[in-house]
């Protein structure tokens, strides 16, 4: 049944969904081609044409842009935001890049003079505005994504609705028709066979599935910019499995750390059931074909900009006016956005901890502390702000005297140059969010602790002298990893911040030069540059089988998605191989059994009549030799198939081989020492009983480990670890250990269902009924030798006609089978397919002369 919580793309497409005016009319394509004389049917583009330049579309909620209205004259008047990570990353990009940006403006432009404005960012400045309608904005942006959306993905879940939003359906339309109109806009400037698009934030993350549907070859990339959160707080959104879907339909997605990057992992995991891989050191995740794949990279800070604030006359005037200020109290610098999330109130009643811990500190520290302004309204806030004002207030009563005050709040809007005297000033600076996407401020203070010729100057400090810093900082914040030197803390353990304060203050100057000097290091070499460069060098590498690889689109609403295979590898017609089926002479036909005739979730593993009913009248035709090869033990597979007497059989990976009911059972010709067991039990027996829901089943030839009922990370961590165990403590004996769909196993070396294929083959050649036909049907890693055994062309080349070789993997995965079937019901259709074809010519055949038969041998 189709999930209710998403809404079709075609009732977003059709503007059903919200009465709101239409978008200004269509912008006119930036081309990436030359066009004769420069000029388009839609208008001149001469300057943004070129053949040899890429173009990256960047995609934000807000355009990197300020826009003011002059009051006089009536006319709009931008400028580039020189602060805007989407300016800043450029220098990451060549020269001859082409940067077109679309987003929203931070300003309410009128409906009549959207069309101008939008000419004029396109032709000035290559940005390409999104005007969404006043309401859809207040419920997209204020509504879904700030009041729902942002809180979740920072832990705090609606639990009481006077402090956050709960679900609002009304909400999540307008977040995804406001995701649609930036799709939309995406697609008038977009080459979809060159060009790149790079989405940025948790605002946008329902676009890859708008922009999917309509190029389906698309090169996009999405770089969430906030946390996401662990699958316990994920699992909590009505929308998850249409979001992670949505995300899903990106080449590259990028995270800060790789606790985001493993919590989205797992949601994928436990909510769409797909398994992730590391491919030679990129982790990636196979979807209908596609691999997804993560990038893991915390941004950095444009080192340029600081150093020309750093030389900015206002900030060597304004820290002459701190140094002059605070005399020779130790600065402890903090600069936070008005939010519940920045953990201002702690980082305050750590203060205060620590003037009553050491007494000897009073006068001689001083907390300053930058407020941001809120980016977001709601009474959760106002209740942080009020908190904030009356700890202060309280710290500064008790503490205080004249011309002291252990906590100055500066609540307003800070100039940056402002912002950078207080760094350069400060001997330690605090992060103490209690969950945060990345957070700047701590590489922003240590570049300016690094200082330049002009600060030194205006600090009285030689040019040679050494460069401390220290950081005291959240574990809870995206850039806390690459900060080895840090002082990482628990932000709610006030005693702890309040020791690491002291620790900070009170640390000798060499230990803080080394740890400045490696934070300064880091910081400098991976710059925002060095990680625009990065993503999209893996963007490039993400994209580029795009053309080599066939796409279809299906699926309806966020539930689209694209399913690329190889241009080889397309699905097995039945009504094809039916037909081969009856114009050849000698079949050989092999069939996997779990996950092939019975699919794994099957409760009832034993086969059902009317599996029963195709094998025996696909047996019953003499022309084919049919063989169910499985991993599954003698008995079990004996019992099953009693009633089925031309069936053959071979159980445990081909170690044990039967012709049919009537034959004897075969063993491998190879004698094989079993000692190997007794090692290899007690060690899957630890991991049996560590791991709730697993058991060891124990076949003639070989041990099993299964760990379908377990916990599915924790299931698969063990099976990861007892493979590597049983690996080193089995190295000396002659058995393989591999890995399969929900298990571990460890057989004999040489035992394999490829020899089984192998040894059934010749023996039919060798009895003078070489094959013409030969079908191979597997959904697992086993089977792949099968597929190739059968395709071996040294093989092909002893017949005396090449035979119709059909080998057919279940599911679409890369594969050595040249064709796929969706899932097990396919094979039903497949075996009713050649039941008939099996009864039709057996009855035939009934009726011919034995010459004619005999001319088909």
């Amino acid at each position: 049944m189709a999930s209710s919580s998403y809404i079709s793309l075609m009732d977003l497409a059709s503007g059903d969904m919200f009465n709101s005016p239409q978008t200004p009319e269509r912008i006119s394509r930036v081309m990436t081609v030359p066009v004769d004389g420069g000029i388009t049917d839609d208008g001149d583009f001469d300057s943004l044409s070129s053949e040899c330049c890429e173009k990256t579309i960047i995609v934000a909620n807000f355009l990197p842009l300020q826009a003011q209205k002059d009051i006089k004259s009536g006319e709009w008047l931008f400028s580039f935001d020189e602060d805007s990570l989407l300016l800043q990353m450029k220098d990451g990009f060549s020269s001859d890049t082409i940067v077109v940006y679309v987003g929203s403006l931070k300003v309410d432009v009128d409906s009549k003079e959207q069309d101008e404005v939008s000419k004029t960012l396109l032709e000035e400045f290559n940005c390409v505005p999104t005007f969404l309608p006043p309401d859809l904005q207040k419920k997209f942006y204020h509504g879904f994504c700030k009041q729902y959306l942002w809180p979740l993905f920072h832990y705090m879940l609606p639990m009481c609705a006077d402090y956050s939003n709960r679900f609002d359906r009304l909400h999540w339309q307008a977040y995804l028709s406001a995701n649609k109109i930036f799709a939309d806009k995406i697609i008038e400037v977009t080459n979809p066979e060159k060009d790149y698009v790079w989405v940025h934030d948790y605002h946008l993350m329902a676009l890859p599935t708008f922009l999917r549907k309509h190029f389906h070859r698309v090169k996009l990339g999405l770089f969430l910019h906030s946390p996401f959160p662990s699958s316990e707080i994920y699992r909590t959104l009505p929308v998850r499995e249409e979001i992670l879907k949505a995300l899903l339909n990106a080449d590259l997605i990028g995270f800060h750390t790789f606790d985001y990057a493993r919590h989205f992992l797992t949601c994928c995991s436990r909510i769409l059931g797909l398994d992730h891989e590391s491919k030679r050191g990129h982790i990636g995740l196979d979807y209908f074909g596609r691999t997804v794949y993560m990038k893991i990279l915390p941004v950095g800070i444009h080192m340029g900009q600081l150093q020309s604030s750093l030389n900015h006359p206002s900030s060597s005037t304004k820290v002459k006016e701190i140094v002059a200020k605070f005399n020779d109290k130790k600065i402890i610098i903090g600069v936070d956005d008005m939010d519940i999330f920045k953990g201002i109130s702690l980082k305050v009643l750590a203060m205060e901890q620590l003037l009553q811990q050491h007494p000897e500190l009073q006068g001689k520290v001083v907390l300053i502390q930058i407020v941001n302004p809120a980016r977001s309204t709601g009474k959760d806030v106002q209740e942080a702000k009020r908190e904030i004002y009356e700890t202060t207030e309280r710290i500064n009563d008790v503490f205080g005297f004249p011309g002291y005050e252990p906590v100055v709040l500066i609540d307003r809007c800070v100039p940056f140059y402002e912002k950078a005297a207080y760094y350069a000033c400060a001997e330690c600076c605090i992060v103490n969010a209690v969950r945060d996407g990345m957070n700047l401020v701590p590489y922003k203070y240590i570049v300016c602790r690094q200082g330049t010729s002009r600060m030194d100057e205006a600090l009285q400090i030689a040019a040679e002298s050494p460069r401390t810093s220290m950081l005291v900082v959240s574990e809870f914040i995206g850039c806390s990893p690459s900060l080895s030197g840090a002082i990482r803390v628990n932000p709610w353990n006030i005693d702890a911040v309040a020791d690491a304060l002291n620790m900070a203050i009170t640390m000798p100057g060499v230990e803080k030069q080394i740890r400045h000097e490696q934070h300064y290091r880091y910081v400098s070499s991976h710059d925002v540059g060095y990680w625009s460069q990065s993503f999209m060098q893996d963007l490039e590498r993400a994209c580029k089988e795009h053309y080599n690889r066939h796409c279809w689109g299906f699926g309806f609403g966020l539930s689209f998605r694209i399913l690329s295979i190889s241009p080889n590898f397309r699905k097995l017609s039945i009504d094809h191989i039916i037909s081969v089926h009856r114009r050849t002479c000698r079949r050989a036909i092999f069939l996997d059994y779990d996950g092939t005739v019975v699919p794994h979730s099957s409760i009832i593993k034993s086969p059902g009549p009317e599996v029963i009913l195709f094998m025996n009248s696909i047996c019953s035709d003499p022309k084919n030799t049919v063989f169910i090869v499985s991993g599954r033990g003698k008995n079990s597979l004996s019992d099953w198939f009693a009633q089925c007497e031309n069936l053959g059989i071979a159980a445990e990976h081909g170690y044990f081989i039967r012709w049919n009911r009537r034959s004897e059972w075969e063993t491998f010709p190879i004698a094989i020492d079993f000692g190997w067991k007794r090692i290899a039990e007690p060690v899957m027996q630890l991991y049996t009983e560590a791991t709730d829901g697993s058991f060891i089943e124990s076949k003639e030839s070989a041990l099993v480990w299964h760990h379908q009922d377990a916990d599915p990370d924790f299931g698969s961590s063990q099976a990861k670890e007892l493979l590597d165990h049983l690996e080193n403590v089995l190295a000396n004996e002659p058995v393989v250990v591999k890995r399969g769909h929900q298990i571990v196993e460890v057989k004999p070396q040489g035992v394999t269902k490829g020899l089984v294929a192998k040894k059934v083959l010749a023996t039919m050649i060798s009895n003078g009924e070489p094959p013409d036909f030969v079908l191979c049907v597997g959904d697992d890693r086993s089977d792949e030798d099968m597929f190739q055994s059968i395709s071996n062309t040294a093989y092909i080349s002893s017949l005396p006609v090449s035979p119709e070789i059909f080998a057919c993997t279940i599911g679409q995965k890369p594969s050595k089978a040249r064709y796929y079937l969706d899932d097990t019901v396919d094979v039903l259709k497949l075996l009713s397919g050649l039941t008939g074809a099996s009864s039709s010519t057996t009855s035939t055949s009934n009726t011919e002369t034995e010459v004619s038969f005999e001319s088909c041998a």
